[in-house]
């Protein structure tokens, strides 16, 4: 008789969920649990919550939908809250388990994680699923992989790669262990989120991917991404992939599909292109890993100072420049930003107020529903200049922005009213 845990991460979801689906093919008893872990309570070093309320939010809602979707299966979620170790450490004297099933995520914290579950004696299962192209498939190996992402991507598109055929969702799951009424899960109060449109859970995901493609809106995709107001401008999957209520896969595939059935435009390809920033953004995990996660990131140049006067403006969108200020309040009130406004107020934040990255990145981490460590941490060493980029930077004219994208003044009118 075989027990095992199943620990859910980033991989919210049941469909394409590769780990999962491993684990219940091979446990007789699977205990599904998810970990609030304390360390995402507390504050960062420049003074603020690691996580604000409107991702906590989205977190509660996604783990709620994957409850429903695990009892509707004869399962359940369990979710727990404490120190990590000692959580894990009671689950394995209890229920006199050693196996850990969970998604593979290779940032410096989760591996932290793996590597103490192995020191309290679990055999740690992990399967690596987040990404659009199986590393397999790729026609080099990861450590090796080119630095700079057009290369990365010709290489790619040169084997024809396209994306790795996603699973299907499991139709049976192993049993619950015995005791299980024993543990005490943790409450969480439910609060209102802003922004009615992102609402969490593998169910909502699916049904926003639906109607994204059946309002044949990949075909304006190019056009419209670096619009700035509005729902239908950007794809508006990232904060269900952030958290893995679907897959990259899962999406690239039914892409194919409307190709096949509407014919491949430049809107589609370059939706499948993001995805594939995406998968860049993880794989250089791989090959730099904590070099990612310095001050000086790749790069020989130190980091710019900290200066909490300057800081505090620009979070709360107090700067003097209307634009800026604009964008840092969206992010404030709604938890989300888009793309393009994401890289003017991060140049704005590096190069004209001459802030520190790091704090930019962990205020992103703590404000963005659709928080992902990978992209985050690559999209700041980028624009800053302290990653693979050999351009050393990207800083943006700030005039040149505004009048590219909100010559009207209406994104401007709508946030500083």
């Amino acid at each position: 008789m075989t027990i095992a845990i199943y620990y859910f991460r980033n991989d919210l979801r049941l469909e394409d969920n590769p780990a999962f689906m491993l684990a219940c093919k091979n446990v007789d008893f699977l205990l599904p649990i998810y970990i609030h872990e304390e360390k995402y309570e507390e504050e960062t070093r420049w003074g603020f919550p690691r996580v604000d309320h409107r991702r906590k939010v989205f977190l509660q809602e996604s783990l709620e939908d994957l409850r429903t979707r695990l009892r509707h299966l004869g399962s359940d979620l369990f979710e727990l809250a404490g120190d990590f170790k000692e959580t894990f450490t009671s689950l394995r004297i209890d229920f006199d388990v050693s196996q850990i099933y969970c998604e593979q995520i290779e940032a410096p914290e989760e591996l932290e994680q793996v590597r103490v579950l192995k020191n309290i004696g679990f055999e740690v299962i992990c399967t690596w699923q987040s990404s659009m192209l199986e590393p397999q498939s790729l026609p080099f190996q990861l450590e090796q992989m080119p630095d700079v992402f057009t290369q990365f991507r010709q290489q790619v598109e040169k084997q024809k790669l396209r994306f790795a055929n996603p699973t299907e969702a499991p139709t049976k799951i192993p049993l619950l262990s015995m005791g299980t009424e024993a543990i005490n899960q943790a409450s969480y109060l439910e609060t209102q989120f802003d922004m009615k449109s992102f609402l969490g859970g593998e169910s909502r995901a699916l049904l926003h991917i639906e109607q994204y493609f059946d309002k044949r809106l990949p075909d304006t995709y190019k056009q419209t991404r670096n619009q700035l107001i509005g729902m239908d401008y950007s794809s508006k999957f990232s904060p269900w992939l952030a958290l893995g209520c679907c897959s990259a896969r899962s999406i690239a595939k039914k892409l194919t599909e409307y190709e096949l059935q509407y014919g491949a435009n430049d809107g589609t390809y370059w939706l499948w292109f993001e995805l594939l920033w995406r998968d860049y953004f993880r794989f250089l995990h791989f090959k730099y890993g904590n070099q990612l996660y310095r001050s000086k990131g790749l790069s020989a140049e130190s980091n710019n100072s900290f200066i909490e006067a300057k800081f505090n403006q620009w979070i709360s969108g107090t700067t003097g420049e209307p634009l800026i200020d604009a964008g840092m309040r969206e992010l404030l009130q709604t938890g989300y930003l888009s793309n393009r406004m994401r890289q003017i107020v991060a140049s704005y934040w590096i190069y004209n107020m001459k802030g520190d990255w790091q704090a930019g990145a962990a205020w992103f981490e703590s404000q963005l529903v659709d928080y992902d460590v990978y992209s985050n941490q690559g999209n700041w060493l980028y624009i800053a200049g302290k990653g693979t980029d050999p351009r050393g930077g990207r800083p943006m004219n700030l005039a040149k922005q505004t009048s590219d994208h909100d010559p009207d003044g209406i994104y401007r009118k709508t946030w500083l009213s």
